[in-house]
């Protein structure tokens, strides 16, 4: 089964590499993608290629090689970089909502609101605090003392499978983590949940059913990709306990950090008629290009 696994990741891996370039490419040559609500799904996708590029190289690496030894740096090194871009991309979805919010509810002031500079500054607050976190929470792990086995029955460096072979009990620990990153998860979960409540409001007060169905179809892949992705991490991290088996954990830590940076894109492409259109006209150009040669 391992060498099964191994092409069934690395078929993922390219697949999502090529996906979310295809994205930010896109984003940034179309004209008609030089919108906010583009700009973030292009920093969503810049998130995904970093996520998966820190787990499924390593990830192979244990398939063909049937485990791996790795060092307490570079544990911890891999553990940081995937809970800063899982971070980034909480407030980041928050962000997105955020946006929806305005159009929706505010959509004369919109482009007041929304410029490119407001832009920029959300994306580089929600690197900041995505690395604020995940460097507190790293600092708190790199100065605890493992001890007994030294085997990580898990796919990465994850929380959960760290906290089990600490020395003494994990009660303290667990309490300064979820100090640290609650109010990661609460905030983002906050902004959106209020943010949709008010998108809702205002949808039903559309008067025609064509307006509230546009009005809901600009927000559709944005709550199936906040689903997925708080489901996941709900799945794995409420609560980290020693109870938790390494078994459980392997499907729902693969699901946010393999397989979502696949699925946003085809969902963000399938389900948005401006994404499609890029898309051919793209090709449609390439074509004519190889036809001229």
């Amino acid at each position: 089964m391992r060498n099964v696994l191994f092409l069934l990741f690395l078929l993922v891996f390219v697949a999502t590499i090529c996906g979310n370039l295809l994205i930010i490419t896109l984003v940034s040559t179309s004209k008609d993608l030089h919108t906010p609500m583009y700009f973030f799904i292009s920093q969503l996708s810049v998130s995904d290629i970093l996520l998966i590029t820190d787990i499924v190289p390593n990830l192979l690496h244990i398939l063909l090689n049937n485990g791996e030894t790795i060092s307490v740096i570079g544990c911890m090194t891999q553990f940081y970089c995937f809970v800063s871009t899982d971070g980034f991309e909480c407030f980041l979805l928050a962000v997105m909502s955020y946006d929806r919010y305005v159009a929706i509810c505010n959509p004369l002031r919109y482009s007041s609101i929304m410029t490119d500079r407001f832009c920029v500054k959300l994306i580089a607050v929600c690197w900041i605090l995505g690395n604020f976190g995940s460097f507190f929470v790293t600092i708190t792990l790199s100065r605890l003392k493992f001890c007994g086995s030294n085997i990580i029955d898990h796919v990465l460096c994850d929380l959960v499978p760290l906290l089990e072979v600490l020395c003494y009990d994990t009660y303290i620990v667990q309490l300064e983590i979820y100090v640290i990153g609650i109010p990661i998860l609460l905030i983002p979960t906050t902004i959106i949940v209020v943010s949709y409540t008010y998108i809702v409001i205002s949808v039903i007060r559309i008067p025609s059913s064509t307006g509230r169905q546009k009005a809901f179809s600009t927000c559709s892949s944005h709550l199936i990709v906040v689903s997925i992705f708080y489901w996941t991490i709900f799945s794995v991290y409420v609560p980290p306990s020693r109870e938790k088996t390494s078994d459980v954990n392997k499907i729902p830590s693969l699901l946010y950090t393999v397989f979502t940076p696949l699925i946003n894109p085809i969902i963000y492409s399938l389900r948005n008629k401006d994404i499609k259109k890029a898309i051919q006209q793209t090709f449609h150009k390439t074509y004519h290009l190889i036809n001229i040669y």
